[in-house]
């Protein structure tokens, strides 16, 4: 079991290690950067314009989306939005598409004022596409989180871009919920008196 194990954690350190960063060119970015970036932008939507952040996911990171949405409302003072609730993801399912299940609800609240977050370990989930796309549209500064094909179509749709090299949904999944957190924590240790 150990060599198991210790394979497991030398394979996520060096995910979260070689994590890739960039903006919508594709120009790339030190994570760190990205994540004070992301910081000010929380900043300025929240004190300045006066709008919301939108995470979505699908599973697991449907999952992660709604704790980034309920740690951002309550520890970052920020307004937050998230649509998981199972009577809106089964009627869109049902009466449009599961591809329209976020950007349904996206293309009627997101403004410029806003930010969209997407987080998708394949970064090639149609419904995350498609809520990229219309977010892009409304003028939302877009984030995405992404794993596995380094080409995934989340990656040119976001206006900043977190893309771990790595294969496997569990590790890709594990390393997104340390830099969601990172980025969080950094919001609250820079303009906020610090972790808590």
């Amino acid at each position: 079991m150990k060599p198991f194990y210790d394979n497991y954690m030398t394979t996520v350190f060096n995910g979260l290690r070689d994590m890739q960063a960039t903006v919508h060119n594709g120009e790339p970015l030190n994570v760190k950067d990205a994540i004070r970036l992301w910081c000010e932008r929380a900043k300025q939507v929240r004190d300045e314009k006066h709008g919301l952040t939108f995470f979505c996911g699908n599973g697991a990171s449907a999952s992660m989306a709604e704790h980034m949405s309920h740690d951002w409302f309550q520890n970052a003072k920020m307004n937050t939005y998230t649509c998981s609730e199972v009577s809106h993801i089964t009627a869109i399912s049902n009466d449009l598409s599961y591809e329209d299940v976020f950007s349904y609800r996206i293309e009627r609240i997101l403004s410029e004022k806003d930010i969209l977050v997407t987080i998708s370990s394949s970064g090639n989930s149609p419904n995350i596409v498609k809520a990229l796309q219309a977010g892009r549209e409304k003028g939302a500064y877009c984030i995405t989180f992404s794993g596995m094909k380094a080409d995934n179509r989340s990656r040119s749709l976001g206006d900043l871009n977190f893309y771990v090299p790595l294969d496997f949904y569990g590790l890709v999944e594990s390393t997104h919920a340390v830099i969601l957190h990172a980025a969080l924590d950094c919001f609250l240790e820079t303009y906020m008196g610090g972790i808590h």
